[in-house]
């Protein structure tokens, strides 16, 4: 009896509740990887940004190696 009462429950979940949460599981993964308008424009802008920022690091490199050859050693 005691096998019956636990083999009852475990039948179930295993034949409509755990087929039904990996699915839902695995179609919100799927749906989650996609952007939205929003935020591919933030990605762009952010992107930007980090073009210029890269642009102006590299001119401050090269006046500070002009100006203060040994700066990188320090």
């Amino acid at each position: 009896m005691s096998a019956l009462f636990l083999a009852i429950p475990l039948t179930i979940f295993l034949l409509f509740i755990a087929p039904l949460w990996l699915w839902l599981h695995y179609n919100n993964r799927s749906s989650g990887s996609q952007l939205s308008s929003a935020e591919r424009q933030k990605l762009a802008q952010l992107t930007d940004e980090s073009r210029k920022m890269r642009e102006r690091i590299q001119s401050l490199e090269q006046i500070l190696d002009t100006e203060h050859t040994g700066w990188r050693n320090n």
